[in-house]
């Protein structure tokens, strides 16, 4: 009897240090978890000079997402999948289907606010800034996203009244999505500690973009979202045109002509119907224009690729949330002067010490990017070789930022060549021409084609006298008048 107590006294104990053993497990499981969170959330806030604030701000907009990344494993993978369109049916509220395919179309979604209305202006501004010719190659359709249907036949007569002329010619179409179409939207997830009724706007409107897309999956070869309070650049069409044909042979999802939320946000058409059902598939989770980063991203687009100045501005001054003030302004808009360098095929070469990767080939490019090199000494260059001779019209380079705007050629000068000699990586030509002096790191020269009276192979920048201070080549911006064939 005794042995038998001992016994059970002893079972007794190994239970109880087992159940302690398995909540200290559990405690220490929980507090990891718990530990985890907490150092990804200082991580948001942690300030470091080497972090760009775009850098900071996305791994705010992903974290929620990094925290249970094995939940959309699965539904990541399943994306390539997803070209077929989503079967809902459309209401006609102005025009008909489109007699034929088109180059760009170009997308909005509205709904009624409490506060101004800029829909009809933004409607303007596209068709006022295209020429006849532009006009020919671009659709627009605008989707009446509200519910509300004596809103919707008032904007529709105010549209069908100032637009007629465009409707008849098939350029514009206005479009609905009945009601019944659309997910729960009420007691959805408040990601971000967002107030219920900010879930439900922004978790509606990745719906009506889903659906817009969807719609304009076969239209034209490109698309480009605007919303419905922008203004227009003059002749953004050829803009956006010679901006495609300059990415040739480069893979990209998204090209961005604005840096405003979902304003000048241009994809292949092929792209659209992947992209409605992605939207679809995270309408509650966040706003669209932080998915569109996940979307881009998971289709192997890791950079922005965004082009400056930019061809579309936000003018609104009341948001559609709430009537809420929005006052965001892209500094980059230029809406008359705009026109993008046709920067030829080229070789580019430096003899620079090159700081990091901020290679020579980034002041030649259309994109926010810039070539940076270690103090400068006098007869160092930056060196172009044109694969073709060039008649070229107009030159001008850009040195130094807004945030470095020592680091620019103090003392250099701009020089065109012809007559190349050596092998394919080491061609260069034999005699130059200077044009000019930089003034105050810049450089620019117009009408050249009548003064320089030779194809142009060759062009570089020289530096003229050493300098102390660092040099970044923000810009190179060539325009041509035609290709010689050699």
């Amino acid at each position: 009897v005794t042995l038998l107590c001992a016994f059970l006294h002893m079972r007794h104990n190994l239970k109880y240090f087992d159940k302690m053993r398995c909540l200290r497990k559990r405690s220490a499981v929980s507090f990891l978890g718990v530990l985890v969170i907490c150092l990804l959330f200082m991580n948001l806030y942690i300030e470091d000079g080497y972090v760009l604030e775009g850098d900071k701000q996305l791994i705010r907009e992903t974290a929620t997402h990094q925290l249970n990344p094995e939940r959309y494993v699965h539904t990541f993978k399943d994306l390539s999948n997803f070209s077929g369109s989503i079967n809902i049916s459309y209401r006609y509220l102005a025009g008909t289907p489109l007699p034929r395919k088109r180059y760009l179309t170009i997308g909005l979604s509205s709904v009624k606010r409490k506060k101004g209305n800029y829909l009809l202006e933004t409607i303007k501004s596209i068709f006022e800034q295209s020429s006849y010719d532009e006009l020919k190659e671009i659709a627009v359709v605008v989707q009446l996203a509200d519910f509300d249907s004596a809103w919707c036949e008032g904007m529709v007569q105010d549209i069908s009244q100032k637009f007629a002329h465009h409707i008849i010619a098939g350029r514009l179409i206005v479009i609905h999505v009945p009601e019944e179409y659309y997910p729960v939207l009420d007691g959805l997830k408040r990601n971000y500690n967002d107030p219920e009724d900010r879930v439900k706007f922004r978790s509606k409107q990745n719906v009506d973009y889903a659906f817009l897309l969807n719609f304009c999956a076969n239209l034209s070869d490109y698309y480009v979202m605007l919303e419905d309070d922008v203004r227009c650049s003059k002749n953004f069409l050829t803009a956006v045109k010679k901006v495609i044909t300059s990415r040739e042979g480069s893979y990209w999802v998204t090209l961005e002509f604005s840096k405003l939320g979902y304003i000048g946000k241009l994809y292949h058409s092929h792209d659209l119907p992947r992209l409605a059902h992605f939207l679809l598939m995270f309408y509650q989770e966040m706003p669209c224009d932080w998915l569109l980063i996940h979307f881009r991203g998971l289709l192997a687009q890791k950079e922005v690729i965004r082009f400056k100045p930019s061809l579309f501005q936000h003018m609104g001054y009341y948001s559609s949330y709430k009537g809420a003030e929005n006052k965001l302004k892209d500094d980059d808009f230029e809406e008359e002067s705009f026109d993008i360098p046709d920067n030829p095929p080229a070789n580019l070469h430096t003899n620079m010490n090159v700081f990091e990767n901020y290679e020579a080939s980034k002041a030649y490019s259309s994109i926010d990017e810039y070539f940076w090199g270690k103090a400068p000494s006098t007869g160092d260059f930056y060196g172009i070789v044109f694969e073709k001779p060039i008649k070229i019209t107009k030159i001008k380079v850009v040195t130094g930022t807004e945030d470095r705007q020592n680091d620019i050629l103090q003392h250099g000068a701009l020089e065109v060549g012809e007559k190349i000699v050596g092998s394919k990586k080491g061609r260069q030509c034999t005699t130059y021409l200077r044009l000019g002096e930089f003034k105050n790191g810049n450089f620019e020269i117009t009408d050249l084609e009548h003064k320089v009276l030779f194809d142009i192979n060759c062009m570089r920048i020289l530096v003229t006298k050493s300098q102390k201070e660092w040099l970044i080549i923000r810009s190179i911006s060539v325009w041509t008048s035609q290709t010689s064939v050699q």
